[in-house]
């Protein structure tokens, strides 16, 4: 875990020397170098929710980024993506908990090649490659429930304090932010189609410093707690021990585990995306400056 973490440190704030190198020691312009990406894959999540497994079944994910190219074997890219996270079946059935997450993702990232890819490196038509940066994330988990009269509702979690987050009896536990750092990295394969388009296969992992992707952590606090100290104590209730819902009846006590709080909650994304060169959109601009 610590060497994941340094890598993707490395890589992030080691861009900028590796830019500033770029940008004097090479000749060739800004446009051939530079590629709009258009993406869209999956997202999926790992945590007390699916016993950890990277195995779950992905939502929609897409976005749209921006790639430079240093030389052949380093690239940086900036992007912003859109997905969704969620656990419909819990692992443990009698527990029987569920949610789900939109992820608004802003993300840069360094590539490196392992082999020379790109222009002047015409014999190479792919490569594969790794990737590591920083990337700031918006979350907000929820659950689905029915109302007495029969309708099907979406509840926020993290304003219902489901753990007794925020509370003065609970001092340990603190209201979880819904926007947070993570670092992401993975590996990924380019396939080069033509001097102006490219084609990437990606899978990659996101360190979170959070276990509250899933609002799911540490033990329950019973419901008179949450009747007492929830902004709705009633819905918060009924959201946080959801046992009774399987086996009529049954509640857990105050206390009994309901995560597992040794392991933060990571995410992961995985996408193909099309690179078009700036030469095809912009190359316009070349043009018209070599006219002048």
């Amino acid at each position: 875990m610590r060497l994941v973490v340094l890598a993707c440190v490395s890589m992030a704030f080691h861009f900028p020397l590796f830019t500033f190198y770029s940008l004097h020691a090479q000749r060739d312009d800004f446009l051939s170098r530079s590629e709009l990406l258009l993406m869209g894959g999956g997202m999926n999540y790992i945590g007390d929710l699916n016993k950890q497994s990277a195995l779950t079944v992905p939502c929609f994910a897409g976005g749209i980024g921006l790639r430079y190219r240093l030389d052949n074997r380093w690239a940086f890219r900036g992007e912003v993506s859109y997905g969704s996270i969620a656990c419909e079946k819990d692992y443990l059935k009698l527990r029987n908990l569920s949610f789900k997450s939109n992820m608004l993702e802003l993300a840069a990232l360094a590539e490196f090649n392992f082999a020379p890819f790109g222009p002047g490196a015409t014999e190479r038509l792919w490569a594969p490659y790794l990737f590591g940066g920083v990337a700031v994330f918006h979350f907000n988990p929820m659950a689905r429930y029915v109302t007495s009269d029969g309708k099907v509702r979406w509840a926020e979690l993290q304003p219902l304090c489901t753990e007794g987050q925020g509370t003065s009896q609970y001092r340990d536990r603190k209201m979880y932010q819904l926007t947070q750092l993570s670092l992401p990295f993975g590996v990924g394969i380019k396939v080069r189609m033509g001097k102006s388009f490219s084609l990437s296969a990606e899978y990659g992992f996101r360190v979170t410093w959070t276990d509250y992707l899933d609002d799911v952590s540490k033990t329950y606090v019973g419901t008179d707690f949450l009747m007492s100290n929830s902004a709705d104590g009633a819905l918060a209730a009924q959201l946080a021990d959801r046992s009774g819902e399987v086996q009529p009846g049954y509640v857990n006590a105050v206390g009994i585990k309901r995560g597992d709080d040794s392991l933060n909650d990571w995410y992961a994304y995985f996408h193909l995306s099309l690179g078009i060169s700036f030469d095809v959109l912009l190359g316009w601009m070349r043009s018209k400056r070599c006219r002048k």
